[in-house]
Formats: structure tokens, sequence, C-alpha cells
């Protein structure tokens, strides 16, 4: 069985400059879709902890999730996909 599957990118601008994060989804069932790996969301934002140290990929990966769930991403996967199979 075949799956589809994507990659997503949402960024925006500010006063510093531009920001952006983008993962890979698959289509689970019907119109679930899903990110592929939690652990692989890429970004340019640089993260800092309490203290002002950068943190390390593995300590990005929550916060990065936590941007993800905000983001009304699936809902825009699945209008695409309506779109490309009507």
């Amino acid at each position: 069985m075949s799956r589809t599957a994507g990659q997503t990118i949402w960024g925006g601008q500010s006063e510093d400059g531009e920001a952006g994060v983008a993962w890979d989804w698959v289509q689970i069932a019907g119109d679930v879709v899903a990110m592929a790996d939690p652990m692989s969301v890429v970004t340019n934002l640089r993260l800092v902890g309490d203290e002002g140290e950068v943190l390390t990929a593995l300590e990005c990966a929550r916060f990065l999730n936590e941007i993800v769930h905000a983001l009304p991403w699936q809902s825009e996967v699945q209008r695409a996909l309506h779109v490309c199979h009507a």
C-alpha cells in the first residue's frame, strides 16, 4: 500500500529577519496526517536556554514540536490533498 507523504514549511518575518520550520508528514488513513518523524523538524531558529546558552538539537526538539503542534498544518495539508485529488 502506497502512502501519500510530503513536507510542509512554515515561515514568517520580523524586524530581526525571517524564520522558518519544516518537517515531513505522512498520510496515515483517510484525512489523518501526522509528522513522519517528530525528531526531524528543521529550522533556522536558534533557541536559547534560561541562561542564554544555545540549546542542542535534542534540547530544541521539544520546543520545535510545541511550535508544530500549535500550527494548523494538518488542516492545510488535508486541504491541499483534496485540491490535488479533485
